[in-house]
């Protein structure tokens, strides 16, 4: 989720229905799966904070844009920044192993280990939050675990820095979610992605500086950016737009779809092999995320 994509437990009141929501999920699969492509075919000239600064200033332009359109402006002002950077600080992160982990393993791989995201959720929760840590997470949790394993098949194939970049990429993820959860007490989506734009701009580009390889992106490169920084945002309001369609339990299995997708445009692009274990680990992580969708749905 290479943005911040919905918790297993959110729910929301069902305003569209299942039909709705399923086209808006078309979209966001399909934005994902742009993102997917384009951070590939950029990793040949860019590397990923060069990425993530062009990603950003490209929606930082788009999100302030619609602000200065909509009279959004006003809502710049914040009282949590701390909140805000740390919030940042762990999609930043995620971000940047999710677009590293795309450039050396299987696009489906990457995708598979990104589902366990609403897994470390609900681990993470009662930590942070101060949630309740039921059975059913648990459940959930140790399901997710064995489809890890499933997916990635330590002993069988080699287990190596792309596999644990996609992993830990998830665990920023899930960070940035609950962060964001926390933040949505008081600020608006819009704030949120202001924020998260102008921070992740600067984060980039300063990475980019200090790293020496900070430079103009060949021209080859222009339309896989746009690609890259529309994708991100498109998938964002897909998924909101989504959840007041339909409930989380309706829509968050939707999500899996990404997998085939993805697998076959791999297997297309880049001739990268259908592998059942990968389907077989990532229906493990899925059937997690359901139990705890209704788990949470039901409480």
């Amino acid at each position: 989720m290479a943005d911040d994509a919905p918790s297993a437990a959110a729910d929301t009141p069902a305003r569209g229905g299942p039909l709705v929501a399923a086209l808006w999920m078309t979209g966001a699969i399909g934005s994902f799966s742009v993102m997917a492509v384009a951070g590939r075919e950029m990793a040949s000239d860019l590397d990923t904070f060069e990425i993530m600064t062009y990603r950003s200033l490209i929606g930082l332009v788009l999100v302030a844009t619609f602000g200065l359109v909509a009279g959004r402006v006003s809502e710049i002002r914040t009282h949590r920044p701390r909140l805000h950077l740390v919030r940042n600080i762990f999609h930043f992160a995620g971000q940047n192993l999710w677009f590293y982990a795309l450039a050396i393993i299987p696009l489906a791989q990457v995708f598979a280990l990104e589902f366990t995201t609403p897994l470390w959720v609900a681990l993470l929760a009662p930590l942070v939050l101060g949630e309740r840590l039921t059975r059913t997470r648990l459940l959930a949790a140790v399901l997710g675990f064995v489809g890890i394993l499933v997916v990635a098949r330590p002993g069988v194939t080699e287990v190596g820095i792309g596999q644990y970049a996609a992993l830990l990429a998830a665990v920023g993820f899930a960070c940035s979610y609950l962060s964001t959860k926390a933040l949505s007490d008081t600020e608006t989506v819009w704030t949120i992605m202001f924020w998260m734009t102008l921070l992740q701009a600067i984060m980039g580009l300063a990475c980019a500086v200090v790293d020496g390889d900070m430079a103009l992106p060949p021209m080859a490169q222009l339309p896989w950016i746009v690609a890259v920084g529309l994708g991100g945002l498109t998938a964002h309001v897909c998924i909101a737009s989504a959840l007041t369609a339909a409930p989380a339990s309706i829509v968050a299995p939707m999500d899996f779809f990404r997998l085939p997708l993805i697998a076959v445009v791999g297997m297309l692009l880049y001739d990268e092999p259908l592998e059942a274990a990968i389907f077989a680990g990532a229906a493990l992580i899925v059937i997690g995320n359901v139990l705890n969708v209704r788990a949470e749905r039901r409480r």
